[in-house]
């Protein structure tokens, strides 16, 4: 498998390039803001082709240049209200620092996504909603990596002072969703560096208070 993942935009939000191999089909997971030339670089590197766009949630730090490869974009349908209204998801004090730098975002075609399996460009994709961060939140597995989008960092978990956020419902997505994972699972989040399940399991500060056992 091929992943190439960077950060762009204000916030350095990762966006990632998920294929089989080179010059395959892709998936683009979360190409926010500034996102689209680093994309566009990335696949002319490495031969890719895109087929859809997988948004972990609807912010607009990562779903900002999702329709700019003209392809769907799947994103739960909790966070749609995000793409055409992105300040409704952020604070007084982001609305006041990025003034005209956040825009609608308007794809061709908007799929909701489900839990369960999706099968894109030859990956077959566990899909699973992570409310918390967002009413619309979800993670993305793809055998051994899970793409946790703003729910999990490796030593943090997501923010849930925005609108729609909820401590309790994000508590509850890391317990049941990520925390039920095997510890080998690579943690390739939202913003930041990679880790693992075990990893956070051990030394993430906090989740000490989520008692789950994973045997």
């Amino acid at each position: 498998m091929l992943v190439v993942g960077f950060p762009s935009g204000t916030f350095a939000a990762n966006c990632y390039l998920v294929a089989r191999e080179p010059g395959a089909e892709c998936v683009i997971i979360d190409p926010g803001q500034d996102a689209a030339p680093k994309v566009t670089e990335a696949l002319a590197e490495h031969r890719l082709t895109p087929v859809a766009v997988l948004a972990t949630h609807g912010h607009f730090d990562h779903v900002a240049d999702a329709a700019e490869f003209g392809v769907p974009v799947h994103l739960r349908p909790e966070d749609r209200g995000l793409l055409a209204d992105p300040w409704s998801g952020a604070s007084p004090q982001l609305v006041a620092a990025l003034g005209d730098a956040v825009h609608p975002v308007e794809p061709a075609e908007l799929i909701d996504l489900t839990d369960g399996e999706l099968n894109l460009a030859g990956l077959a994709i566990t899909v699973a909603h992570t409310p918390g961060h967002t009413p619309g939140s979800a993670i993305f597995r793809l055998g051994e990596l899970v793409f946790t989008g703003d729910t999990l960092f490796a030593g943090s978990i997501g923010r849930t002072d925005l609108p729609g956020g909820s401590v309790a419902l994000l508590e509850q997505s890391l317990a049941d969703r990520l925390l039920t994972l095997d510890d080998r699972t690579v943690v390739l989040p939202g913003h930041g560096g990679t880790s693992t399940i075990g990893g956070e399991r051990r030394a993430n500060p906090f989740l000490s208070a989520l008692r789950v056992t994973h045997g």
